[in-house]
């Protein structure tokens, strides 16, 4: 994983093109172990829990461990998706990560640990981090090593509308990619728009793309061009092919180019409203759905990213992740402590209960009442393949190369093999 000759140069030519100056990378990192005259360490917590109830309930949890910890302060930095992934390269490429801070694992964090960035939680965190449950916390171990500690694990897949459903007749999911095209077809018979996609922001019609590749070449395939850096076999090209059949039939919102993911008109809103049929989104849709627009209650449904006819990939085969927290490289011990009370069976079963999210303590499953995450965890559990997010488990520059081939072929200004090529020359150079 990861690029072995990464430099902190590299990182700042990034954050450079991201347009990130000096101030982005100020007062963050590095010193904040110091304490106070008062004996009090702070620490710096960089996190992504912008929308509601997320945002409220770990605002809770930082009081609640200021509370059992009385000598340490915890500031809160809470950024959107994508800003907090343009700011974290910024601050990379300076050398100064925050104390605590949200990681997806993979390439990403291996590049972040080969730049020596990142503390080694191995023998700090092994009391506790044996106890969590084993796929979570796959993304975050590198060389055997552990880097990060999971909060949640989960996998992408449709969300649904089933009174949509019911009025275009369509009686149960489509568990084929042909049956899935001919349910586009009906739900716009039926004057429905069928899909909502943030395209604006790229990393949602990744999805598509990195779902059809697993039917198409399977999920070994992915792993072995993420190592021969070839992505031009036919089944990658066959991907590109299957998202273009979608794309021609018109399937999203209007004006879907230009729209976010959480705003008020964004693509969980519309399916929250009422205004889509479907998303293709990970296990924390229904909280964003239910935030940016009124969410669905009982009319929401989940279904697995349905199989392609004559593909490699099987349905039990999930593509998707989890949200973890890394340490800096000499965080205080206090940033450790954190991370094992935000792994403990009672912060668990919050977080389960309050925000959505999939247990990643074995005890906290009971905690579990949503049919549909319920559902999620039942499609995990039965995992015989998975696959963490593209733009996560490759290199920094593959992903968003990824991210945007992917956009321009939904555009219709990109071939479905000029996309495969166009991440395998992205891919040899980032050797």
């Amino acid at each position: 994983m990861g690029d072995p000759a990464l430099s902190r140069r590299g990182f700042l030519a990034a954050s450079v093109a991201a347009g990130l100056g000096a101030t982005a990378l100020s007062g963050c990192g590095g010193d904040s172990d110091g304490g106070s005259s008062s004996g009090t360490t702070t620490i710096e917590w960089w996190n992504i829990s912008t929308t509601e109830p997320t945002k409220t309930v770990w605002a809770g949890l930082a009081k609640k461990f200021e509370a059992e910890h009385p000598t340490v302060r915890i500031k809160i930095v809470q950024l959107e998706n994508d800003a907090y992934k343009s700011k974290t390269t910024a601050l990379t490429a300076s050398g100064k990560l925050p104390d605590v801070f949200h990681t997806w694992g993979g390439g990403v964090l291996a590049q972040q640990v080969e730049a020596g960035l990142v503390e080694d939680l191995t023998d700090r965190t092994k009391d506790f981090a044996a106890g969590l449950l084993p796929v979570a916390k796959q993304p975050y171990l590198l060389d055997d090593k552990v880097y990060g500690i999971p909060f949640d694990i989960g996998m992408v897949g449709f969300w649904y509308n089933r009174a949509h459903f019911e009025k275009a007749g369509i009686g149960t999911p489509p568990t084929t990619w042909a049956g899935f095209l001919d349910a586009v077809r009906t739900l716009k018979s039926a004057g429905i728009t069928p899909l909502a996609l943030a395209g604006k922001e790229k990393w949602p019609g990744m999805y598509y793309w990195a779902y059809l590749a697993m039917r198409t070449a399977g999920v070994e395939a992915l792993r072995k061009a993420e190592d021969t850096k070839d992505f031009t076999g036919p089944g990658f090209v066959d991907a590109g092919r299957h998202l273009e059949e979608l794309v021609d039939l018109r399937p999203f919102q209007k004006g879907f180019l230009g729209a976010a993911y959480s705003s008020p008109t964004g693509q969980a809103a519309t399916v929250g409203n009422g205004r889509a049929a479907m998303e293709l989104m990970g296990q924390w849709a229904p909280v964003v759905e239910a935030d940016a627009g009124k969410g669905l209650g009982r009319d929401l449904g989940f279904f697995p990213f349905p199989e392609v006819e004559g593909g490699q990939g099987k349905i039990t085969e999930v593509f998707g992740g989890g949200g973890g927290h890394a340490l800096r490289r000499g965080a205080p011990q206090a940033a450790v402590d954190f991370l094992e009370f935000f792994a403990s069976e009672t912060t668990d079963r919050e977080l389960v209960r309050k925000t959505g999210v999939l247990p990643v303590v074995p005890a906290a499953e009971s905690a579990l009442g949503d049919r549909n995450l319920k559902a999620v965890q039942t499609q995990l559990k039965a995992a015989t393949g998975f696959q963490l997010y593209l733009d996560q488990a490759y290199a920094p520059a593959v992903g968003q190369e990824v991210n945007d081939s992917v956009a321009a072929l939904i555009a219709g200004s990109r071939t479905p093999e000029q996309v495969a090529r166009s991440i395998t020359k992205t891919a040899g150079e980032a050797q």
